[in-house]
This record gives C-alpha cells, structure tokens and sequence, in this order.
C-alpha cells in the first residue's frame, strides 16, 4: 500500500518539474495539487522503516523543483522590475494597501 503512495507522490513531482521545466503554469497548479493530495495520503498511512530512502530521496527531489520555482520566481521579478514594476506587497493590518516600490513610467506617448 505505501508503495502505491509513494509512487502517486513521485509521479506528481515528477509532473511538478515537467511543468516548470515547460513553464506550464496550468499543468504546474494541476501537479501541485496532485503532489499535496499524495502527500496528505502518505502522511496518514503507516510507512515502514524500509521507506525512508525512497522518502528521503522524494524530498530531495521536492526540495529541487522547490529551487526551479524560487528560480524561475526571481527571473519574473527582475523581468517586473525592468519593466517599472514591483511585487505586490498586499494589505496592512488596517486593510490599506501598503506602499511598495514606486513604479516609474517607462514611455510616455
């Protein structure tokens, strides 16, 4: 049975870094949510000491499709900010906007 688990947990990494290598932002959200469904059903079911090297070897694997995203996510944001613009910051505990980078015009027509 674990086995099954941990099988469904690979192949949805394995989807997960197709899709960023692809940078196939519908077939990533569909991996994620494949890849946490298995991994509520891993975390519930009894593994066995003899799991532990496969386990070990899929957080390896998650940790570097973690370093692709955290990747591709900084190239984004250096994309945004040539282009004048900025993350987004989100909302105070007052519910104001909270003030980000002031963006700069880059043509004016």
């Amino acid at each position: 049975m674990t086995d099954s688990l941990l099988d469904a947990l690979e192949s949805a990494l394995r989807a997960e870094r197709e899709a960023l290598a692809g940078e196939n932002v519908e077939a990533l959200l569909r991996s994620t949510e494949a890849k946490l469904q298995a991994l509520r059903a891993a975390e519930s079911a009894a593994l066995s000491g003899a799991d532990a090297p496969r386990v070990a070897a899929l957080a390896a694997f998650n940790r570097e499709n973690g370093l692709l995203l955290a990747r591709r996510r900084r190239a984004v944001a250096f994309a945004l900010r040539q282009l004048g613009r900025s993350e987004a910051v989100g909302y105070d505990r007052a519910g104001q906007h909270s003030a980000g980078m002031p963006s700069r015009t880059i043509a004016v027509a």
